[in-house]
């Protein structure tokens, strides 16, 4: 298969009518490419040309194509399919990438599928299947190659050359005993560089950090990252190897992790995507949406409260909206170092207490001065010191509160084991909004009633 990025010169025309030859011509260009542009093009087109390029695609690239696609698409090339010929797609993937796909399915469809796989497949991926989908045990994959301590190098290496190849992304052998329990690893640097006589005993690394088969996903990434590996191993709860992470299964982590975080601060869910389509986008989007509107419909309650006044001071309502928009930009921004922060694991009950002071110190700063520039273009504009006091006033009080919120609300959120990314935002300008109407009307009802 031809390697790079070709462009498919035939999809712009994807809508029209095409003859065979051109058909033909667009499958030929679609097959010669590799397969994660294979996936990427059918991921980046319109939903009427993705199954047309479905459809083209040969079968024998099918399963591997499909293992690239985002879960939402999957879903949809698989809707139609019996569970032979889904088991018939997912020869030759990873176990990792089977047990991940079949997670997404409907729970009836499952067994069907591992009936109609043969007894090795069914085996590897009712193993990964044993285990949460964002554990290490659902992320890895069984594909390992593992030695005993006391074979020497000669010997490991004539029982490699045995293979046709070795798993992808193989920097290091697995060294178990006669239990399977983990020992350490035997890097392919040293194999390759120590003498054929010696064992695999004196060249092994023992002081090797061996990934609980129960721990979080998110866990798993950090450790890679802090560590920089390219493979880890992965144990049961008695220490027995059961399979392997690499770091393209990180990299995916990483990636849905940053995706969902992005989706969740603007109240989407991480399954719409650029050509989702409108009948599955306008009531995801429609919820929050929903949820906004209560947020505003309380703020908007909140003003209700101080008719009287504003009826009485018309600039209070010119300048009511700049108290709770510098809120609310100023939560967010905290809110999204927080959001990162637990997303990265910095964030503990040890340093939450600095967090917050340093937050707080942050939300002084910014709101004394910022509360100085508007008071003074509030006392030019309406030629009211008054205003201009109240109005600055009100901007330090919001921004204080903007801050902490920020900083309080995803840790509160996340204990009570809801996604601070996808519920954050919506809280925090509720809590920015009613302060910041509060603070300034509040204050101007107390000096112009």
């Amino acid at each position: 298969m031809v390697k790079g990025t070709n462009q498919l010169s035939l999809l712009p025309r994807i809508d029209q009518t095409l003859d065979t030859a051109a058909l033909n011509r667009l499958a030929h260009n679609l097959n010669n490419l590799s397969i994660p542009d294979i996936a990427h093009h059918i991921e980046t087109a319109p939903p009427k040309a993705r199954q047309i390029l479905w459809e083209l695609l040969d079968t024998e690239f099918a399963g591997e194509v499909l293992g690239e696609l985002n879960e939402e698409l999957r879903n949809d090339f698989l809707r139609d399919k019996d569970s032979e010929e889904m088991a018939a797609l997912f020869e030759g993937l990873d176990a990792d990438d089977v047990a991940d796909i079949l997670q997404h399915l409907p729970e009836e469809v499952i067994p069907e599928v591992l009936e109609a796989m043969s007894e090795q497949d069914r085996q590897r991926v009712e193993s990964v299947l044993s285990y949460g989908e964002y554990t290490a045990g659902g992320l890895m994959n069984t594909d390992t190659i593992t030695v005993r301590p006391d074979l020497t190098v000669d010997v490991v290496l004539r029982y490699l050359r045995r293979h046709e190849e070795i798993p992808e992304v193989t920097d290091s052998l697995f060294v178990v005993n006669r239990k399977d329990i983990f020992l350490g690893t035997l890097p392919l640097r040293k194999l390759l560089t120590s003498s054929p006589n010696i064992t695999v005993r004196e060249v092994m690394v023992t002081d090797v950090e061996a990934i609980p088969a129960s721990m979080p996903d998110s866990d798993v990434a950090h450790l890679f990252e802090r560590h920089n590996w390219v493979s880890a191993p992965v144990i049961d709860e008695h220490s027995r190897l059961v399979g392997r992470i690499t770091i393209d299964d990180v990299v995916d982590v990483i990636l849905e992790d940053a995706d969902h975080s992005l989706m969740g601060l603007a109240g989407l869910s991480d399954e719409e995507e650029t050509f989702t389509p409108v009948i599955r986008s306008a009531p995801r989007r429609a919820v929050w949406l929903g949820l906004n509107l209560l947020t505003a419909i309380l703020a908007s309650a909140v003003i209700n409260l101080f008719e009287a006044t504003l009826d009485k001071v018309v600039a209070l309502a010119i300048l009511m909206p700049i108290v709770a928009s510098m809120g609310g930009v100023a939560g967010s921004q905290t809110l999204t170092v927080v959001v990162r922060g637990l997303a990265l694991g910095q964030v503990s009950p040890s340093n939450l207490k600095w967090l917050l002071s340093k937050e707080f110190i942050v939300g002084i700063i910014n709101g004394v001065l910022w509360a100085v520039v508007i008071g003074a273009v509030a006392t030019l504009w309406f030629h009211s010191y008054l205003i201009g006091l109240i109005i600055g006033a009100a901007m330090v009080i919001n921004l204080l509160t903007a801050a902490l919120a920020g900083a309080a609300l995803p840790v509160i959120l996340k204990k009570a084991k809801i996604d601070p990314a996808l519920a954050g935002s919506v809280a925090l300008t509720t809590i920015t909004d009613v302060v910041g109407f509060l603070s300034f009307l509040g204050l101007a009802s107390i000096f112009f009633v």
